[in-house]
């Protein structure tokens, strides 16, 4: 589904990606682990298209998505890849809905199917009774949850997590990271979280290694 080759990525004179290959599994979890400054992040935002590296592809069945001008980028941005974040970065002067239904009307949906759609999400997602309520009404569960359906309105090729749940507390995060599989086993959806979190990544299809600026395992623990 998704190939990043040879992936290098410079900040000045600190090489952060020195050469990385990764295979995105459609519909597996996958998580990327390692020690801070690993450069796990940076390539999350590679993948996700938020930098350009110095050097490699990254291919999305078969487009090369840096081949692409920087307004066919952003519409591929918005159309094929969701993100969450650590914090939920909903915004604060608008309900629930109103967060959930904006990435479609960016779009171009119409605001009637928007609104109905963030709705479906909502319930979906055990939301229904929160919908009309601002994120300062709301836990954090409740707000990452929300940050989730407005990933899933668009219906993205894959969902780009970092750290998701490294704001919540326990109960929060097993909560979020059994949303995750439920997603993957009813909708299909494919995931590539960067995380801290191992229990989290013992349950992951697959799991990414990263020390340096490399790759330096890959274990699959996808039942066949």
């Amino acid at each position: 589904m998704i190939v990043a080759h040879d992936i290098h990525k410079s900040f000045g004179a600190l090489e952060v990606l020195k050469g990385i290959d990764i295979d995105v599994v459609h519909g597996a979890v996958t998580s990327i682990v390692g020690p801070s400054g690993a450069g796990k992040t940076t390539l999350l935002q590679i993948i996700g298209t938020l930098f350009r590296p110095d050097k490699g592809t990254v291919k999305y069945d078969n487009v090369d998505v840096f081949a692409l001008s920087d307004k066919a980028l952003s519409r591929f941005r918005n159309e094929n890849i969701g993100f969450v974040f650590q914090m939920h970065r909903l915004l604060p002067e608008f309900s629930l809905e109103e967060n959930v239904a904006i990435p479609a009307l960016i779009a171009g949906t119409d605001r009637n199917k928007a609104f109905d759609e963030a709705r479906r999400l909502l319930k979906f997602l055990g939301l229904e009774s929160r919908a009309t309520h601002r994120p300062a009404e709301l836990s954090g569960g409740e707000c990452q949850r929300g940050a989730v359906a407005r990933v899933l309105i668009n219906k993205p090729q894959v969902i780009l997590a970092d750290e998701p749940s490294g704001s919540l507390d326990s109960q929060n995060r097993r909560e979020l990271h059994k949303l995750f599989f439920n997603l993957r086993d009813e909708l299909g959806a494919t995931f590539l979280i960067v995380t801290h979190d191992e229990n989290l990544a013992a349950d992951s299809d697959y799991i990414i290694n990263m020390a340096d600026g490399r790759i330096v395992s890959t274990t699959c623990n996808k039942k066949v």
